[in-house]
């Protein structure tokens, strides 16, 4: 049976911090794979500030040198609000020979019993948390924890810092090169 691992996310941008989660759950659960699951529309936020296919395409530029990372469009071919459910429901249907982990960073475990139809969700995978230092450690009985090392890096710095004018740090040169040329996150 394949062992997959599940990364949802907005990913406006995506930068190294969530190539370095994605590395560190890999090696540490022995996954074969890392499906990153850019959301097509985020239950939890207001709209992304990229549009949805730009946000793919950074990630396409960001992984295309990883192997083991793969991208999953399901949310993007589901539309509307993107709810963990409804895509690992799909995802299961689609590969039924599959054993899934949902990863999730250590600041959304506490989170997790508001999630939509959590009690079935947690049935169908295995959560996956990651502690980052700055948040508390907080432990949920059906959460599998993994530690990474600190990455100062965060979407929303990285919007701050272009939207100011100054030098982001934590992008790769590919990802920087498309967010310059397609004027994103200057306002």
């Amino acid at each position: 049976m394949k062992k997959i691992g599940l990364f949802g996310g907005t990913f406006d941008p995506p930068h190294i911090g969530h190539l370095k989660l994605a590395k560190s759950v890999l090696q540490t659960l022995e996954l074969d794979e890392i499906w990153f699951i850019p959301t097509y529309e985020p239950p939890h936020k207001s709209d992304a500030i990229a549009k949805p296919e730009q946000r793919l395409d950074m990630l396409n530029l960001m992984l295309e040198e990883e192997p083991n990372f793969k991208i999953s469009t399901i949310e993007y071919e589901l539309k509307g609000k993107s709810y963990t459910y409804e895509t690992v429901k799909h995802l299961r249907k689609q590969y039924p020979q599959t054993f899934f982990y949902f990863i999730i960073g250590g600041d959304m475990i506490e989170d997790l019993p508001k999630w939509y139809n959590i009690e079935e969700l947690k049935r169908m995978v295995q959560f996956v948390g990651v502690n980052r230092k700055g948040y508390s450690e907080y432990n949920y009985r059906d959460v599998l924890m993994v530690n990474m090392e600190e990455v100062p890096v965060s979407s929303t710095a990285i919007r701050e810092d272009l939207k100011n004018r100054k030098e982001p740090q934590g992008l790769t040169k590919d990802v920087l090169h498309y967010i310059r040329e397609n004027g994103l996150y200057e306002n």
